[in-house]
């Protein structure tokens, strides 16, 4: 009798863990569906790449966006010995045809948001074929150095003004200061 218990509980143990395991697949081919990853970019996608002076913060598998609209991502990214450029390589939807003026630049999903390549299609009649370059760029902005930056400026201006107040004093102070405007009257009383 207590064999039995012990099968039944083995086979309820084994068929639980097969329906943990399909609903895992499911799971995973959901996310897989949602990330863009099924988009069909290997497979008659087309591949582009584009050099920049700095790629702060974007890493590969990032998205590549038209309008912001996702088309592609990117698939490698690596330095050019000679020019230190940082050279990303990008797979785009093959139904996707970029004229060959478009520019390439790095951008962010607002201010803490991940970053990700923007094209902005030119105005030319001819397209960039596959493996072609994209030769207008614009380098990722860094928050870190606009902050230091400002602060900076802000640090060197109060640094001026407490050396030279008299300079950074208005040219023409007004001749009679606005009197203090007198208070209001209480309000009358109820009876």
């Amino acid at each position: 009798m207590a064999e039995r218990v012990m099968q039944r509980r083995s086979w309820a143990e084994v068929l639980t863990g097969a329906i943990v395991l399909a609903v895992a697949a499911l799971f995973l081919v959901y996310a897989l569906g949602q990330s863009g990853r099924s988009l069909g970019l290997g497979a008659g996608g087309m591949t582009l790449t584009a050099r920049f002076d700095r790629i702060d913060g974007l890493t590969p598998g990032a998205d590549v966006r038209i309008g912001g609209v996702k088309i592609g991502s990117v698939v490698e990214q690596r330095i050019d010995p000679q020019t230190f450029l940082a050279v990303l390589r990008m797979q785009i939807q093959g139904d996707i045809h970029v004229p060959d003026d478009s520019s390439a630049e790095i951008t962010s999903d607002g201010l803490l948001g991940g970053k990700y390549v923007a094209l902005v299609p030119g105005g030319s009649d001819r397209n960039l074929a596959d493996g072609g370059e994209i030769k207008i760029t614009q380098s990722a902005v860094s928050l870190e150095s606009l902050l230091g930056r400002f602060i900076f400026s802000v640090t060197e201006l109060n640094a001026n003004n407490q050396r030279n107040p008299e300079e950074n004093a208005p040219a023409n102070p007004p001749a009679n200061p606005p009197a203090n405007p007198p208070a209001p009257a209480a309000p009358p009383a109820r009876p």
